[in-house]
């Protein structure tokens, strides 16, 4: 008894343990905070914000961002966003593992890898996760993903992702890039308009909508050709 007691109150006098189990409870709470707020992020009434708006909230730097309702933007920036970012969105169940496994493949074989991010992983990562590029990252956002996709319908998912993405520098949401970009609401996007947004999703802080380059210009008539015939691919959102 005697021992028993002695030992709890070394314990409670070693500063060390008490980080220790501090900093595991910290770690805990970390991990599973994201999955609760994926719960919270359901409603429609909640509009998330990205890790990097709250950096640019925590440094002093402004950005611009107004909240758009679904099904006030226009279906055919949806279709050029699935089309460019995500073409089997309807698909999978929030990771495309048939282009996840070549991405594997090509780097034990030490080939040059391409992007197999899903919109449900990007959401993940850009709610939840550092914009560090890591194994450790992805291993996070794959599960998240997953759990996202199965909380939230598609249609909430791609509403969550268009208002939080990145399209220019402070510029989030697709309703402040219509309007940063070409002066338009983004009901009122365009085709083109539509198209050229959807390419600069990749390298915001590169790529300007408004002046694109040659190399721009190409990929955005591919995606506008391809958000033409994408009726088939979207029915989980218009359907």
């Amino acid at each position: 008894m005697a021992l028993a007691e002695g030992w709890k109150q070394r314990r409670k006098r070693n500063p060390l343990l008490r980080a220790l189990r501090f900093a595991l409870l910290a770690l805990v709470a970390v991990l599973v905070l994201p999955y609760l707020l994926v719960l919270a992020y359901a409603s429609s009434v909640v509009h998330p914000v990205s890790t990097l708006m709250l950096v640019d909230a925590a440094v002093g730097r402004s950005y611009e961002r107004s909240w758009v309702a679904f099904d006030d933007i226009a279906p055919v920036l949806v279709q050029s966003v699935m089309m460019s970012e995500d073409g089997q969105y309807c698909a999978h169940g929030g990771v495309d593992w048939n282009a996840l496994n070549l991405v594997i493949d090509d780097a034990l074989e030490g080939e040059a890898t391409r992007g197999a991010s899903t919109i449900p992983m990007q959401v993940a990562k850009n709610l939840f996760l550092p914009a560090v590029r890591s194994v450790i990252r992805k291993g996070l956002e794959i599960p998240l993903a997953l759990w996202a996709d199965l909380v939230w319908s598609k249609k909430r998912t791609m509403e969550i992702y268009l208002n939080i993405a990145e399209w220019a520098p402070g510029v989030f949401g697709i309703e402040a890039a219509a309007q940063t970009y070409f002066g338009v609401p983004a009901a009122d996007l365009s085709g083109r308009q539509s198209a050229l947004l959807a390419v600069t999703l990749p390298n915001p802080h590169a790529r300007n909508a408004a002046k694109p380059s040659r190399g721009m210009t190409r990929m955005a008539r591919t995606i506008e050709k391809r958000a033409a015939q994408s009726g088939a691919y979207i029915k989980c959102l218009y359907d």
